[in-house]
């Protein structure tokens, strides 16, 4: 849809809260927003000028808007989550987590079961949850049985039948796992009781489940029934280690709700943890697909309906690490500054973190551990892909690395079996090259690195990979032709982002199977390259190991020569720039100098 083509419908949309819907020539729904104002905000799209190419690209493609009027700001946003969760729009932010949890559910019958299940039926029962883990639910369950006795048969135990002596008690209740309903020697007044001290542990509200349990051990203590005054005291024992394992933070906070965001590229990950009364009772993270760069607000209120829809989280507070604007009415939200609310968000932050981090590891072949068999399979693997002449039982791989576009270094990776040889690593000291030259940098570390193996009679890797693009691989090449290594190994070149492989000289890349074995392992070696030349060069800064001519100017000091750098990107273009442009960086009584010092230089030229 063009701009005058929604001029002519501009006039049918509204100036009132409600959400949009955009829809393709085949009637496909694409994108689905809300707005405090339909007409203006819909307009918004149809401008000149595009935030960015995805939103130009759902423009292109709308040839429909339909919306629906609503009262509030609060009923668009709740409207809006519903439509994206039931027909997920392509533009649409998309949560990848379509996962059914398991509940915890108290059946409706006499003396309700209390079981495990994924399937949530309109049958009048009680579902608590949903849960994230299902050895969390069991643990719950083998805890609640441990101190709670329960029914486990499925026996149907109406009254009538109780009363007809239809059932015989069976080993649960010898064992004290079970009361005895079925014979009458329980009613079902004291089996809710039981039922309501689940609901209060399975909410992180242990403290009257314990004093209830401590009432009774001294009445059984008073009767003399000692040996039911110790099973009290044990149960006791056991609640009070859970609660002490479970509250995290402190026992005096409200029910609230806990969400930290990480964004990265087109992937945003949301952590979640809902607290009650002090413990942490349930924690999820999510991962979502964003499409038409949604900023970190946008991508964390959507989240967060999500996961307070998904379970079930009634908490009227929410504690993020930045301010959002989230439109339902009575929810306080709050950015903590200290105290235990910022450790819970400080936490939430870990836990997002290290679920990226796993994300992360899954993509990256790991090795270590696994037999020959395994190895071998993934380097036959990539034998076959790349068309290798021999088995890459032996690779190495080179990667540049910079400050700020000074101090150029090297690194190189080896990786014996499929698996890193830290022994082998190499780093490198840039000794020819004046200036930042990733080209003649590649060239000369490449050069020195074969020429060593060649003169003391080592063997070649069979492959070794230049993280760069072209350039860089065509200067490698250049080495070893000059070394007179042509054919001795096989030089491929990695694209920095596109994950591309491609041989000297092809104009056409290589593009490996996305979650195959052979790119994860080529992965790793570029992660760990990436880290070994990064981590070296943090080393050498922190050393001083490089200077430059701007340090040698008496008056100017390491930070002025970095900050110079950085302005102007070479020696050389500090000495080209006027007066008036260093002032702007350095101030007047270092730019004098920084002038003084280069015009005698020229003259004694």
């Amino acid at each position: 849809m063009t701009a005058q083509e929604y001029q002519q419908i501009a006039h049918t949309i509204p100036h009132q809260p409600g959400i949009y819907k955009y829809y393709d020539k085949q009637g496909t729904l694409l994108y689905v927003g809300k707005a405090k104002n339909l007409r203006k905000r819909t307009g918004s799209y149809f401008t000149k000028s595009y935030p960015n190419y995805k939103t130009k690209e759902l423009v292109t493609r709308i040839h429909r808007v339909e919306f629906t009027i609503v009262d509030s700001e609060q009923d668009a946003f709740l409207l809006e989550n519903a439509l994206i969760k039931q027909y997920r729009p392509k533009y649409n932010i998309d949560l990848k987590d379509d996962k059914s949890y398991p509940f915890i559910v108290i059946k409706k019958e006499h003396f309700p079961r209390v079981f495990l299940t994924r399937n949530k039926i309109n049958d009048g029962s009680e579902y608590l949850g949903p849960f994230t883990s299902v050895g969390r639910v069991r643990e719950l369950l083998n805890f609640i049985r441990l101190n709670i006795p329960l029914r486990t048969c499925k026996l149907n135990l109406s009254p009538a039948n109780i009363r007809a002596g239809k059932f015989k008690v069976c080993l649960e209740y010898h064992l004290g796992n079970c009361k005895g309903p079925c014979e009458a020697l329980q009613t079902e007044e004291d089996y809710q009781a039981g039922l309501l001290q689940i609901r209060q542990i399975l909410k992180g509200n242990v403290s009257p489940v314990i004093q209830q349990f401590k009432e009774q051990m001294q009445a059984f203590a008073q009767d003399m029934a000692f040996e039911k005054a110790e099973m009290m005291r044990k149960k006791i024992e056991h609640l009070e280690n859970y609660n002490a394992r479970s509250v995290v933070v402190s026992r005096y906070l409200t029910n609230i709700d806990v969400f930290s965001l990480l964004k990265e590229d087109e992937w945003a990950y949301v952590n979640y943890l809902m607290v009650q009364n002090g413990t942490i009772v349930q924690t999820h993270t999510i991962r979502l697909e964003t499409h038409l760069e949604e900023t970190d607000e946008e991508v964390l209120v959507f989240a967060i309906q999500q996961l307070r829809e998904t379970f079930n989280s009634l908490a009227d507070e929410i504690v993020v690490p930045f301010p959002i604007e989230f439109p339902l009415e009575a929810i306080t939200i709050t950015v903590p500054k200290a105290g235990d609310k910022k450790k819970l968000v400080e936490l939430s932050l870990k836990n997002v973190n290290y679920f990226r981090e796993e994300i992360r590891k899954r993509k990256i072949l790991q090795l270590e551990g696994k037999d020959d068999q395994e190895k071998k399979k993934v380097l036959y693997q990539l034998q076959e892909e790349l068309q290798l002449p021999e088995l890459p039982v032996h690779i190495e791989c080179f990667d540049n690395s910079n400050f700020q576009g000074s101090y150029p270094v090297s690194a190189m990776v080896c990786f014996r079996n499929g698996i890193p040889s830290k022994k082998d690593y190499r780093h490198y000291n840039v000794k020819t090259v004046e200036g930042i030259n990733d080209f003649a940098t590649m060239k000369e570390v490449v050069f020195r690195r074969y020429k060593r193996l060649r003169d003391e009679e080592q063997s070649f890797p069979q492959l070794v990979i230049i993280d760069g693009g072209k350039g860089q691989l065509g200067a490698a090449m250049e080495s070893i032709r000059e070394l007179g290594l042509v054919g001795k190994m096989t030089l491929v070149g990695l694209a920095k982002n596109e994950e591309e492989l491609f041989f000297p000289g092809d104009s056409e890349s290589i593009k490996l199977p996305y979650n195959g074995d052979s790119l994860r392992l080529i992965r790793r070696i570029r992660d760990e390259v990436h880290r070994f030349g990064i981590t070296f060069h943090r080393n050498q800064r922190s050393k001083g190991t490089f200077s430059n001519e701007l340090e040698q100017i008496p008056g100017i000091g390491k930070q002025t020569a970095e900050n110079l750098l950085k302005h102007f990107r070479s020696v050389k273009n500090v000495k080209n720039a006027s007066e008036e442009e260093l002032i702007k960086v350095v101030g007047v009584a270092r730019a004098k100098l920084i002038r003084t010092h280069f015009s005698a230089e020229n003259t004694e030229e």
